[in-house]
């Protein structure tokens, strides 16, 4: 009997408890409804102030294009300013048509290569990649740093920040596969970087106008360039390598077989087989192309030098970090010509 008491006694407690926390429960509610209702009415408030924004700004361009036609100026910052907006909002789609807009009527005013058409590329680059529409990106890249190649001279500052964003992107191209390139494409893509940096930089290095210091980034650029290639034909079997042999060579062979009078005859006849030479012919491809981008590197690392050891506006901090930099690329590039001469065959 005392059990069953005590059985009675813990089951009210339990829903007394349960009851108590339903109160509780229910008040808590009712305390949040207002900041809900208020939540709800203010993003109503914004959504229909954004309504009337768009209306009012689509409506501004309709009357300018009324009055001063389709293909005005003026329109070039009034759908810049709009793509503005919607960039503000994260619609970068609408933003990305906007801008294009204001891209076209510039190019229609003031012809292929005007500066007024950077920064809307440069805004049509941003938002884009806020899509993640790389070949897009990859295009716009291309239009910026043609336009730029045109309007400056390598002695421009504009010019060589173009190179540097035209390169680090191509850089970031070739390490994320951002364009979904096979691997042929891909090492294509790094080769053809390498090139257009060793262009630039013997270029830039016969202006006297241009400090040393500022070649920097495009020295680290080519050197990441060809590290990245390197260590890709390191990885990479001899197998994968088109040697410099002959891959088949012509062998004759012989057998002995009895004619219809019974008689035993030689025949010989001509075959073509595996070149023994060819596949250490592919091992030698592979040496002789990693010796090139390691040379490639040795010379980044050689003008690398050439800038610390005659330039005097470098921060004690910024030499030691490009000291730092040197020997850490030494000693990569010496790893990978190591272990390129340990890997096996196939």
């Amino acid at each position: 009997m005392v059990n069953m008491l005590r059985k009675f006694n813990y089951a009210k407690i339990i829903k007394f408890c349960l009851f108590l926390l339903n109160i509780i429960a229910v008040n808590f509610l009712h305390a949040q409804e207002p900041s809900v209702a208020l939540s709800n009415g203010a993003a109503e408030s914004t959504a229909l102030e954004i309504s009337r924004e768009v209306t009012a700004r689509q409506r501004d361009i309709e009357n300018m294009q009324g009055v001063l036609g389709v293909y005005d100026a003026a329109l070039i910052e009034a759908y810049s300013d709009f793509a503005g907006f919607y960039m503000e909002l994260e619609d970068y789609s609408n933003a990305v048509y906007l801008y294009n807009q204001a891209l076209q009527i510039s190019r229609i005013n003031t012809g292929l290569y005007s500066e007024q058409q950077l920064p809307i590329i440069e805004a049509l680059i941003d938002n884009n990649g806020k899509l993640e529409e790389w070949p897009e990106v990859d295009d716009l890249h291309q239009l910026n740093y043609h336009i730029s190649s045109r309007l400056y001279d390598f002695s421009d500052s504009e010019y060589l920040t173009a190179v540097e964003d035209f390169g680090g992107w191509k850089l970031r191209v070739v390490r994320e596969n951002l364009l979904d390139l096979n691997g042929r494409r891909l090492i294509g893509t790094a080769e053809d970087l390498s090139e257009f940096y060793k262009m630039v930089i013997e270029s830039a290095e016969q202006q006297v106008d241009i400090k040393p210091e500022r070649l920097l980034k495009m020295v680290y650029g080519k050197t990441e360039t060809d590290l990245t290639l390197a260590r890709s034909i390191a990885a990479t079997p001899y197998s994968s390598f088109e040697g410099t042999a002959s891959r088949y060579v012509p062998q004759i062979r012989c057998q002995t077989a009895r004619n219809s009078q019974g008689q035993a005859v030689r025949n010989c006849f001509t075959v073509q087989v595996e070149n023994p030479r060819y596949r250490l012919s592919q091992r030698d491809a592979k040496r002789i192309i990693l010796k090139r981008y390691n040379g490639e590197i040795t010379r980044s690392i050689e003008r690398l030098h050439y800038i610390m050891d005659n330039n005097s506006g470098l921060t004690n901090g910024e030499r030691q970090q490009l000291e730092i930099r040197i020997v850490e690329l030494a000693s990569e590039s010496e790893q990978l010509l190591r272990s390129a001469s340990r890997t096996r065959l196939f």
